[in-house]
């Protein structure tokens, strides 16, 4: 399969959101760099298949295989305590005798492994086969920026300031961290995620799911690393956006609603693969699209109690019976100009279409890239993770979305205020900027990933020493 071409495998740690943007890099390394790559995945479902996997992916080149490793179980080994970063660095961890024991067979060694940033525990098999070591940060570079500063704060004063007196952290050259923005495992010291740090500044380079006109201040910094004082010594590449294609033969009821609706006129309503709301706070959104009295499709799933982050590594059944959980009447109200929709909707081809005007989203990185390429403003509604650090990059740094002041971990957002933010982002006036600013930026996208753009040539770069590297290596073996 890998016969003269380069060879590079990727890791991808559990979960869809780490697994798509590795999916996309490894179909860009082929289809666009001329590498061979294969893609290990790191799974606890047993019952995901590699034919799943590859029609997810769209992946059809002979220089592209995706190998679902042994599923791991760590189920006896967690609780309801256990957070989702400390089961995703567990799982890594059960996978390494595996991910050995696939490359050991490999006919042709691959020269480089790049591997999510949740997954650079696997540096030390790369260290094993004296390959380069490459990570991949599937979010954006202001939470990379605090991730590998964070291990030189560990035990400075400037932390102590930041958790007990709610002071910002400064990180050398980009915007300060408020308190209330800042990742749940850097307030709580997680020394999984310290380590991880640690680890992504050890690698010989580090691949970041961005793009210069998004976050300049950022990657400037991350470039200049011996000017500003700030870690990682590694090179930064910014490679993205890295997005999932729209798969055009899906044509279902969501797309053939949207059809007959005007231009930008909907809003589409989605809280990710994990995220949940309160039962609370479900009603208050139903009623606040009500009251905004804009077009919606609205993925809607049952309400989970005190935990955001309910189905992240969970199945749920589907529960089409919404009269459980939505207001009285809302549905027959609603159904000349809305669409609730059961636990999943395509949402790549819903962002790609016409009449969509707006996207109310956790914003998870993956979500927020696909609402950019796509030119679609974005109400952000942060749950749980980085998603506190993405809306700000969102709505305060690069201006493409808005968000609600009330917005707060076990707070409730009022109907009034959910149908404030609605109206603003699809037909206030004061929305204009915002719309103007994301519609800029999806040209942006377009360049940057194009031959030649500026994220296209920096995976070149990468490309290019992986080559090197490869011809040295034949050259002492032959």
């Amino acid at each position: 399969m890998h016969t003269g071409k380069v060879h590079v495998a990727l890791v991808a740690s559990p979960g869809m959101g780490h697994l798509i943007p590795v999916l996309e890099l490894g179909k860009r390394l082929v289809s666009h760099h001329g590498i061979s790559a294969t893609i290990f995945v790191v799974t606890m479902d047993a019952s995901l298949s590699r034919s799943q996997l590859l029609k997810l992916s769209g992946i059809t080149d002979d220089f592209l295989d995706v190998v679902l490793l042994p599923a791991v179980d760590i189920s006896a080994r967690v609780d309801k305590t256990t957070g989702i970063l400390r089961q995703m660095a567990m799982m890594v961890h059960e996978a390494l005798p595996s991910l050995r024991s696939a490359i050991l067979a490999m006919e042709v060694q691959p020269i480089a492994l790049i591997v999510d940033m949740f997954a650079t525990e696997a540096f030390v098999v790369a260290e094993e086969f004296m390959m380069f070591k490459y990570v991949f940060v599937t979010t954006n570079a202001w939470f990379l920026a605090l991730t590998v500063h964070g291990p030189n704060l560990d035990k400075e004063v400037d932390q102590d300031d930041h958790i007990n007196n709610q002071k910002p952290i400064h990180i050398p050259g980009c915007e300060p961290v408020r308190f209330v923005d800042c990742y749940e495992q850097f307030l709580r010291r997680n020394k999984v995620y310290f380590r991880m740090g640690t680890e992504i500044s050890t690698a010989d380079g580090i691949l970041v799911n961005s793009f210069y006109d998004l976050e300049p201040l950022t990657l400037a910094a991350l470039h200049d690393t011996r000017k500003v004082g700030l870690a990682p010594k590694a090179p930064v590449y910014p490679i993205g956006p890295l997005v999932r294609p729209v798969e055009l033969s899906l044509r279902g009821e969501v797309l053939r609603w949207l059809d007959m609706q005007p231009k930008e006129s909907v809003l589409y309503v989605s809280f990710g693969s994990g995220g949940t709301l309160s039962a609370k706070q479900t009603i208050e959104l139903a009623w606040g699209l009500e009251n905004s009295q804009q077009r919606f499709i609205w993925v809607v799933r049952p309400p989970v109690e005190n935990d955001s982050a309910a189905t992240v590594f969970k199945s749920n059944g589907v529960n089409n019976d919404f009269l459980d959980y939505l207001p009285e009447g809302f549905l027959n109200r609603t159904c000349k100009n809305g669409l609730v929709v059961p636990k999943w909707a395509p949402q790549t081809e819903i962002l790609s279409h016409p009449s969509i005007g707006g996207f109310l989203s956790h914003c998870g990185w993956n979500s927020s890239l696909e609402s950019i390429v796509n030119g679609v403003p974005m109400i952000v509604w942060p749950l749980y993770a980085e998603q506190k650090m993405n809306a700000t990059v969102l709505a305060e740094h690069i201006g493409v979305a808005t968000r609600s002041k009330l917005l707060a971990p076990k707070g409730v957002v009022g109907r009034d205020a959910i149908a404030a933010m609605i109206q603003k982002i699809m037909v206030d006036k004061e929305g204009e900027a915002i719309r103007a600013k994301v519609k800029m930026l999806k040209s942006c996208a377009v360049k940057a990933v194009s031959n030649g753009g500026s994220s296209y040539n920096a995976l070149a770069i990468v490309a290019e020493e992986c080559k090197i590297g490869m011809q040295r290596r034949n050259a002492k073996t032959g």
